[in-house]
């Protein structure tokens, strides 16, 4: 079989200028990095372009640890799009290492449906990762030397709210104790790192309008609390002017082309499970600007990514999708009706059938929003012709338009049935409703997303997560939106738990303020912001060839 390396090296790149042109995008407004990538400055965004601007998104029901291929789809009908002489511009989010070398590898699509470069996107890019945790450290940084010289602020190092970050899973590092060695090295405190993809940073950087907007919510960060227990913002420590200095290039996004040289904009990179799992608002709105098709996904199942891309993003950005895809597989399925893991190649229709109803539920929860879902079967050689027919059979049964996929093995080709169905479900959409008011009380909005997204009968809130609220209550913040972190692999947040659960409730154990993002992150069963290496990591594949292909990053 061929891998995703050996079907990259078969690419042909265009030249970055001439992507560019295919959008309209003027070169006084494009800065090259290199041959195959560019950053966008965002004045190319007051340019009107006159293009239509349809907005699809692309999510999926609940994957297997492998992923369900919502990224390479994402690509395939970008590329089907192309093929169909339609004007189209993927919206993507940039991929983060510690996946990459850990339990997933790469990120950019599959087989004849990638991004290109992958194998730059997929290690470092742009640097843009590299800007948000050098950000996101200067504060922290910033934070342990006010202490140092004197603590002018008098902020109690015993409830800091910001935590390091680093684009890597490392369990070793979700607590430490800082300081140690001597008064000539700091304070000692206790603290710990995130993930990027999970810092506030990220999340701000891809809410943000603009640079203006960017800087007013760096200066809303919730450093801490002082010993009066009065809250601490970031811009009380003077440093956000250096923070956006530091973001300056990563505000701009990039662009670079499919396999089949579909235009492709790449910027941010927060997780679903443990942050709001969309890429950048810029982009997506560069991408409607440029094309009359913008097509984004939003991270993990509908549950995760695609209702913080309603409830938050769409909320705070003022955009609403034209249509969208659910991607599911005969696999996804199979494992949610039951069958092991390592068996999910054979074929069998009974734990097909009693998986369905994770695809009933997922379904339900996009026509919450008022859309009218494609199924999108990312279909796998393993998948039997009898399995397809009873996912297409219970589509039609539910009434949603049901399109088999091959882009994997096809390219856009694979995906022409699915793109010619996207267009034809526009106009069986309405206006979407996001599923709670910005006024209701916090626990009402946590009951709300999970009573109608995962099934649950009711809400918990541990003691943790009522003083949490507390604070919440105090600085004024009910009103924000929620997010959810919770685990990717079940709809409730007991991770073993596949299919339909029923008759469960959602634990909330802890609250934790984003102030300048805009939401409030509400921390489910043992979700953790910064995951662990697997015991044989991708990383572990991977090597540099003597001509520099770096092979094993699939």
């Amino acid at each position: 079989m061929t891998t995703d390396v050996e079907i990259a090296q078969q690419f042909t790149p265009r030249p970055i200028t001439e992507i560019a042109d295919q959008l309209g995008i003027d070169a006084e407004h494009l800065h090259p990095y290199g041959r195959d990538i560019a950053k966008i400055d965002l004045k190319a965004l007051q340019k009107k372009n006159g293009r239509k601007g349809r907005l699809i998104l692309v999510s999926a029901t609940t994957p297997t640890p492998s992923g369900e291929g919502k990224t390479t789809t994402t690509i395939g009908l970008g590329q089907a799009f192309t093929r169909l002489n339609e004007s189209v511009c993927l919206a993507l989010r940039e991929p983060s290492l510690g996946p990459c070398l850990g339990m997933k590898g790469g990120a950019t699509g599959g087989g004849y449906s990638q991004i290109m470069p992958a194998d730059r996107i997929n290690l470092h890019f742009t640097g843009d990762f590299h800007a948000i945790t050098s950000a996101n450290n200067l504060l922290s940084a910033t934070i342990d030397n006010h202490f140092f010289h004197g603590n002018k602020l008098g902020i109690d190092p015993r409830q800091i709210a910001w935590r390091r970050v680093m684009d890597m899973n490392d369990r070793s590092l979700r607590k430490i104790v800082l300081g140690l060695g001597g008064k000539n090295q700091g304070i000692p405190r206790e603290g710990g790192f995130d993930i990027t993809a999970a810092s506030e940073v990220m999340a701000m950087l891809c809410l943000a309008d603009d640079a203006k907007d960017l800087k007013r919510r760096l200066d809303r960060i919730l450093v801490g609390y002082s010993y009066e227990n009065q809250p601490i913002y970031a811009e009380q420590l003077e440093i956000t002017g250096a923070m956006m200095a530091l973001l300056r290039d990563a505000m701009q996004p990039n662009l670079v082309q499919s396999f089949e040289g579909t235009p492709a904009l790449v910027h941010g990179g927060p997780f679903a499970n443990i942050a709001h799992g969309c890429n950048s608002v810029i982009a997506t709105r560069m991408a409607m600007n440029y094309a009359d098709w913008a097509i984004t996904e939003a991270g993990f199942g509908f549950d995760l990514g695609a209702e913080k891309f309603f409830d938050i993003k769409c909320r705070i950005a003022g955009l609403d999708p034209d249509a969208v895809v659910l991607v599911t597989t005969v696999r996804a399925l199979k494992m949610h009706g039951g069958k092991p893991k390592h068996e999910l190649e054979t074929e069998d229709l009974v734990a097909l059938r009693e998986g369905l109803g994770n695809l009933d539920k997922h379904i339900e929860s996009v026509e919450l929003f008022n859309k009218h879902p494609v199924v999108a079967l990312n279909r796998f050689a393993s998948d039997s012709d009898a399995e397809v027919a009873m996912i297409k059979e219970r589509c039609t049964e539910l009434g949603v338009s049901f399109a088999e996929t091959t882009h994997h093995a096809d390219g856009g080709k694979g995906a022409l049935e699915l793109a010619k169905a996207v267009m034809a479900s526009v106009e069986k959409n309405r206006p979407f409703e996001p599923l709670y008011d910005l006024d209701l009380p916090v626990v009402e909005k946590v009951r709300a997303v999970c009573k109608a997204m995962y099934g649950a009968d009711d809400v918990a809130f541990t003691k943790d997560a009522e003083r949490d609220l507390k604070h919440v209550e105090q600085l004024g913040l009910t009103g924000l939106p929620i997010c959810v972190a919770k685990a990717p692999s079940s709809l409730s947040d007991d991770p073993t738990l596949h299919g339909r659960p029923r008759g469960f409730e959602v634990t909330v154990r802890q609250i934790q303020i984003n102030a300048g993002a805009g939401f409030l992150v509400i921390l489910t069963g043992d979700i953790l912001r910064m995951p662990g290496l697997p015991k044989e990591p991708a990383a572990n594949r991977m090597k540099l060839l003597d001509n520099g292909i770096i092979d094993g990053l699939e």
